[in-house]
């Protein structure tokens, strides 16, 4: 029924729009251009300067922010890039430390660390946290892509193709790219909203102000932007009544919601005897509470004909609050009944600073051009864990811990050179260069009482056990070619060799091509290389948390590949995940207006890294005392390792098609944009230590295994329609988020959750040429996935898993727009 109502409200929409606009003659400044933005030119993929999404031997996508993001309901560039790209997927986690505050991403379903983020075209830093609470990329670090403002954004360039042969680590799936704004003027964005639950609300402002330097084509671009997002609850009750019927003095889990009205009333009169409250006992489960505060620069600075001086960069100041398991009054080994007699749920804060500054000099040279530039980025990421305990220091026990921190910085000094000899059959471009990058990741310890003897509930501290300080280098010399052998065959070639400190060289290569059938008509097509260099974080973090370990709250290691227990155990070292990559795909091109692309490929990875399970327990969640008195030597019951356990093979399709007409006065845009994609992890594990034979299952499990091949979308598509009229813009969008299938082996059983669509509407109206109101909501019909069954519910707390759409639900807005 649903469905039926999204497919006819966007048919009452196009209708309604062209009956009201059909005389009205649209105004060159109307908020949909009429412009074909199908030729614009792209910087990702490519060190020819001359190319568009539409000319490339492989996929690109272009979003062009500047023009959509008013619009558009989301306002991070995790979300818009959710709903916009169909083979990209992010979802926020709840209860999952400090993956709450960092949303992790995937494209093609792939690892947040499988896909490289440049800014202008240059690496941008990963982030200095593990995600590592059995969430989307488990045992992966990623980029913070929220770190980034939106207003502070051109266009986003979206390369869904391998290419570490010419950027190197991490561009397996593929690369995005952010391009800053350089344009003149002021623009301003306010926005309010919440959901229809009367929670997460949002307040977004932004300011952004370029002008011009010179008269040969200087700028200067800045960006303030301010984020407030509060948390939201979706816990299956949020009233949970906590009581022991046939032992009034003690409490545990019941789903007050599920009783029969007689036990209530009776449940309510006991409770209020010992002066308590149901409410007293709420457990806090969704979206964590976040803000951001930001600031960001674009500039480039002519100094003569020939030279001219760039800069971009920024900061963002992250602050996020999550919450962590309830501790029940009857859990004395987790609470000191002196200070929470009703037992408590932690709060984990985060204080994130994120820093980068990209700077360089651009030259030519005769015919060369040259770019000499350095990049930094950094990105320190501290805990606080309250309304908690240490049970060990009994009633003396704080209940705010400084929990420590960690970071990670980056440094890369990159020179590239170019040129195009015309006289070369029909053109060729030349490019090569070379790269040195500097990394270093740190854990700083927190405060005594937050790590000594079983440390605070929920997040215990670093301890000096845990303190890292360590670094690397890496070195790159890389070519790239392009050749149009005739007007309609191109080749192009890249080629990269690197050398680490820490594990040694790796040479990749790439050959792609695209051959014109007719001139709206062409085939494309790539073979390559590529391979992710395992982070400093996977090498050397390690810690000792409360995780949920066959039901049960454990303390659980994550142990350093090269500590004296991984040793024991015979845990391999890490080395670099290799791949290779394929693609095929057509383009066509009817009318300027009117384009398809359909190409489908197929990616294999070797020694991919994964974080293993809780080892300790055999499958069936029995201890083994052999290995949990090893374990116990460092403080815990189980423990897990980085190791490069699994090979993977990833096959789909991706499909895109761009419409913009003439239409009652006005301009339509028509978007049908689709992704198949298919995960398989090979059964038989890789250099599996002796000592865990007949235990795979808990070494690399079905849990584990289902986070990569069946927790994102298999099928996920979008239809777009952008109507402009007037001082009027409609934009309607369905989204599609396919079957997803989530195994909680062994604490739950595999649930497929069904495919849903997600309906998004805004109505923008120009008050005067250089103000605008916008109204509009995200999950117009409050989509949620399929309830989860009990198994896998953390009795009935977790009502729905944080898969496809999320647990968020409707959200409406309202934003005013100012530009002059």
């Amino acid at each position: 029924m649903k469905r039926i109502l999204q497919l006819s409200f966007t048919a009452l929409i196009l209708f309604s729009a062209n009956q009201a606009f059909s005389q009205n003659a649209q105004e060159k400044d109307s908020l949909s251009s009429k412009q074909n933005n199908l030729d614009e030119i792209i910087i990702v993929g490519s060190r020819n300067p001359s190319k568009s999404k539409l000319e490339t031997p492989v996929p690109i996508d272009v979003i062009n922010l500047a023009k959509i993001k008013n619009v558009t309901p989301q306002t991070s560039i995790n979300d818009i890039l959710t709903y916009m790209i169909p083979a990209f997927n992010s979802n926020r986690q709840s209860a999952s430390d400090g993956t709450e505050h960092i949303d992790p991403a995937s494209l093609r379903g792939l690892g947040p660390d499988q896909t490289l983020v440049l800014i202008n075209g240059k690496r941008r830093h990963t982030t200095s946290l593990v995600n590592y609470q059995n969430t989307v990329g488990n045992g992966s670090v990623g980029t913070d892509l929220s770190a980034i403002p939106a207003s502070a954004i051109k266009r986003i360039e979206v390369l869904r193709d391998g290419a570490a042969a010419q950027y190197g680590s991490d561009a397996i799936a593929g690369v995005i790219n952010l391009v800053l704004k350089e344009n003149s003027g002021l623009e301003a964005n306010a926005t309010y909203g919440q959901t229809s639950r009367n929670d997460g609300e949002t307040t977004n402002l932004n300011l952004n102000y370029g002008h011009k330097l010179g008269d040969k084509g200087g700028f200067i671009n800045l960006t303030a932007e301010f984020n407030n997002r509060e948390n939201t609850n979706r816990s299956q009750n949020h009233n949970l009544i906590i009581f022991d019927q046939s032992a009034y003095d003690n409490y545990f889990a019941y789903d007050f919601a599920e009783a029969p009205a007689a036990s209530r009333k009776i449940d309510d009169d006991l409770l209020a005897a010992k002066g308590l409250h149901r409410d007293d006992f709420n457990f806090q489960v969704g979206d964590a509470k976040i803000q951001n505060i930001q600031g960001f620069l674009n500039t480039a600075v002519p100094i003569n004909e020939n030279i001219e001086f760039y800069a971009a960069g920024g900061f963002n100041k992250k602050n996020g609050t999550g919450y962590g398991f309830r501790r029940l009054p009857s859990e004395t080994g987790n609470v000191v009944p002196e200070i929470f007699p009703n037992g408590f749920q932690p709060e984990l804060k985060s204080n994130i600073l994120d820093l980068s500054l990209i700077s360089g000099i651009k030259f030519k040279l005769s015919d060369w051009k040259l770019d000499f530039s350095n990049t930094y980025g950094s990105n320190d990421f501290k805990y606080e864990v309250n309304n908690t305990n240490n049970v060990s220091l009994g009633a003396a026990s704080p209940t705010n811990f400084d929990a420590g921190s960690h970071s990670f910085m980056q440094n890369t000094i990159n020179t590239d050179a170019s040129r195009s000899f015309d006289s070369v059959l029909k053109g060729l471009n030349v490019a090569f260069g070379a790269e040195f990058r500097y990394e270093n990741y740190q854990i700083e310890q927190g405060e005594p009482a937050s790590y000594e003897n079983g440390g605070a509930q929920s997040f215990p501290g670093f301890s000096p056990l845990n303190v890292v300080n360590e670094s690397r280098n890496s070195f790159a010399v890389y070519a790239d070619t392009e050749l149009n052998i005739t007007d309609k065959f191109l080749v192009s070639g890249a080629l990269r060799f690197e050398n680490y400190t820490d594990f040694g060289n790796t040479t990749n290569g790439k050959l792609s091509a695209k051959y014109k059938i007719t001139d709206n008509f062409f085939v494309r097509g790539s073979a390559s290389t590529g391979f992710r260099a395992p982070s400093l974080q996977q090498h050397y973090f390690n810690n000792i948390a409360t995780d949920v370990v066959d039901g049960k709250l454990l303390n659980s290691g994550i142990f350093r590949n090269d500590s004296d227990v991984a040793k024991q155990l015979g845990i391999p070292e890490l080395k670099e995940e290799t791949s290779t990559n394929y693609s095929f795909g057509i383009v066509y091109s009817p009318i300027k207006k009117l384009s398809f692309t359909i190409d489908a490929y197929q990616i294999k990875i070797d020694n991919r890294i994964i974080l293993t399970g809780n080892l300790g327990n055999d499958p069936y969640g029995d201890p083994i005392p052999e290995l949990q008195a090893i374990f116990e030597q460092y403080g815990a019951q189980t423990g897990r390792f980085f190791t490069n356990a699994i090979n993977t093979t990833t096959k789909g399709i991706d499909f895109v098609a761009d419409y913009n007409l003439d239409l009652g006065g006005g301009n339509l845009g028509i978007s049908v944009l689709y992704n198949y994609n298919k995960n398989t992890v090979d059964k038989t594990l890789n250099n599996i230590p002796a000592i865990f034979a007949g235990q795979e299952d808990v070494y690399y499990g079905p849990q584990e295994r289902s986070l990569i091949e069946s927790n994102t979308p298999l099928h996920k598509g979008t239809l777009a329609l952008n109507y402009g009229v007037n001082k009027f813009n409609f934009l309607l969008r369905n989204t599609y988020f396919g079957e997803v299938t989530r195994n909680g082996f062994p604490f739950g059983i595999e649930q497929e959750h069904r495919g849903k669509i997600v309906t998004d509407l805004s109505v923008a109206y120009k008050i005067i040429p250089q103000m605008q109101l916008i109204l509009g909501a995200n999950n117009l019909f409050d989509v949620f996935p399929d309830k989860q069954v009990y198994e896998n519910s953390y009795y009935n707390v977790f009502k729905y898993a944080p898969v496809q759409m999320g647990t968020t639900g409707a959200y409406y807005f309202a934003r005013i727009s100012y530009r002059l």
